[in-house]
């Protein structure tokens, strides 16, 4: 089957849009230009932007264990409708595919329910939060993370880092000193002590950051920061890369939107792990992003039950993302502020993510496999309980006003996604 994209506008590298017709046959792009073409079915975007599929190296899907949240299928039919067609979900489910048994159980619940390509992680230890790890060869993950739980131990970490580099696979860290929590469940600054909430320090994150990219430069292994919340973890990562670290990050939109300030009561919404702490830790994001500094944008897309969220900061961390995260991040930082371009944009949340992981997509090029992503520019639309296709609803975004959402998603050819078209 042939299918025509008709009058798309697709970003070049000088940031400039150019109008185009894409031509896909037998799953990939077969032509781009200006040229009219016969297809089996054709699709008229009127200008709409069209983009290589987004992708995601940091979701939740909650399956198995936690099915009340999010499931395979909710949570990919809310990453089609964020645009996003490759996503990579994090191992704490339950069980916790740490045996080649359990790895092979989820990829097989992958295979049946999951509307977009969903790449599965593996822990590093045993559940997680053992000492012991994994067998790194018997489970041939792309990657390898104890996403949620920081490897609390140097030695640990080390032996992890030799055998992921051996299979030439990456380690991708969530950097937390658990001796440095304190019971905290919100950044250390001003707003925890006027609701009289305990308070996380930065260098719970920043000193795992500074210990690690030591050994990653001493292990030559690819290892990844998840996250990252504070200018001081930011100069870790400058640092790692100055001594020759092969260390990359990724920073979630919601740290780039929110800072600690926009906290105004003890409301679940905005209780995230690492949380959101001071202006300036937001500024030194951003300005880490356009340095490239941090690489990537990814959401920890992280559902919880309403039941959960409405205990406040006794709750659960984490919010979702898949399907605001482009649209937030177009309309503040492109359309108000004028700080980011939409390359820059299409580089952090698709280009350089499957870069950093060597996985399969769309670049642009004729004969790359035909995942699009297409984003109306133009309408406003309001972010409500119809916007949201993921099981749960926690985000402390709901009812703002945003340009940039997605009418349509195509994994290899398949239209996975279609609204307003």
């Amino acid at each position: 089957m042939t299918i025509l994209l008709k009058n798309a506008n697709i970003i070049e590298e000088d940031n400039q849009l150019e109008l185009v017709n894409v031509l896909i046959q037998d799953k990939k792009i077969n032509t781009i230009d200006n040229k009219e073409h016969e297809a089996d079915k054709v699709i008229d975007l009127k200008g709409k932007l069209l983009m290589p599929g987004l992708v995601d190296v940091h979701v939740h899907l909650r399956e198995p264990g936690f099915t009340d949240k999010e499931t395979i299928k909710t949570g990919t039919k809310a990453a089609a409708k964020g645009g996003f067609t490759t996503i990579c979900a994090m191992p704490n489910t339950n069980p916790i595919p740490d045996t080649v048994e359990k790895y092979r159980e989820i990829e097989a619940l992958i295979e049946k329910d999951a509307l977009v390509k969903v790449q599965q992680y593996a822990p590093i230890t045993q559940k997680l939060v053992s000492g012991e790890l994994v067998d790194f060869k018997e489970i041939n993950a792309f990657a390898y993370t104890n996403d949620g739980v920081g490897v609390q131990t140097a030695s640990v970490m080390y032996e992890a880092m030799l055998q992921t580099q051996e299979n030439n696979k990456s380690i991708v860290a969530h950097t937390e000193d658990n001796s440095l929590l304190y019971g905290g469940v919100m950044h250390e600054g001003n707003k925890n002590k006027e609701l009289g909430l305990k308070g996380i320090i930065s260098a719970t994150e920043s000193s795992q950051i500074a210990r690690d990219v030591i050994l990653a430069q001493e292990t030559k292994v690819h290892y990844h920061v998840c996250h990252v919340s504070s200018k001081e973890s930011v100069a870790a990562i400058k640092m790692g890369k100055a001594i020759g670290a092969n260390v990359t990050s990724e920073v979630s939109p919601h740290h780039l939107l929110l800072c600690e300030d926009n906290i105004k009561e003890n409301n679940g919404a905005y209780k995230m792990n690492p949380p959101l702490r001071a202006r300036e830790d937001k500024e030194a994001l951003i300005q880490a992003l356009l340095d490239g500094d941090i690489e990537i944008i990814a959401t920890d897309h992280a559902p919880h039950t309403q039941e959960e969220k409405a205990l406040g900061f006794d709750g659960p961390f984490g919010i979702i993302g898949l399907e605001t995260a482009f649209p937030l991040l177009y309309t503040e930082f492109v359309e108000k502020q004028k700080i980011f371009t939409l390359e820059q944009l299409q580089n952090w949340m698709s280009i350089k993510p499957k870069e950093l992981f060597n996985l399969q997509g769309n670049f642009m090029k004729i004969g790359d496999l035909a995942d699009f992503a297409v984003f109306d520019l133009e309408t406003e639309v309001t972010i409500n309980e119809n916007f949201i296709h993921s099981k749960s609803s926690n985000t402390p975004f709901m009812n703002q006003r945003v340009k940039g959402a997605c009418v349509l998603t195509m994994v290899e050819g398949q239209i996975v996604y279609q609204e307003g078209l």
